[in-house]
């Protein structure tokens, strides 16, 4: 595996970690990390809701609320939005902090937009534990 898309790949992956606390996640892998949302209240059913995964090319970052609410690519930088492919998908060959920080300011404002327009749940999921 390209090592320079390892480091890409686990700075993208510390943009979504943080909002695992309120969605599921269904891979953790190496080259792979996937969240979903388990239950979408307003679509009755669960939804893949962002994934970072290396690829033979490029790391892509996939995020769907970037399709579900225009405003957010209207607020994009050109650079960002150069990195686009299709309409939810980023991808990255090179450590690109400024990007990379411009992304998890997207990520953390496409979450509420979701918990807002009732996508996802509004609070954190309760763990086992807390259930007993």
């Amino acid at each position: 595996m390209n090592s320079a898309f390892e480091a890409i790949f686990v700075r993208l992956r510390e943009i979504l970690e943080p909002h695992s606390v309120r969605l599921k996640v269904t891979a953790d892998a190496p080259d792979h990390y996937c969240l979903e949302l388990a239950f979408s209240p307003k679509l009755k059913k669960a939804l893949p809701a962002a994934w970072v995964k290396i690829g033979k090319a490029y790391v892509s970052y996939h995020f769907m609320p970037v399709y579900m609410f225009p405003k957010l690519r209207e607020r994009m930088s050109d650079a960002l939005r150069a990195r686009m492919q299709g309409k939810s998908c980023f991808n990255f060959k090179v450590q690109e902090e400024p990007l990379f920080k411009e992304l998890e300011d997207i990520t953390t404002e496409g979450f509420a937009m979701c918990r807002k327009a009732g996508f996802a749940p509004q609070h954190p999921a309760v763990s086992q534990k807390n259930e007993m």
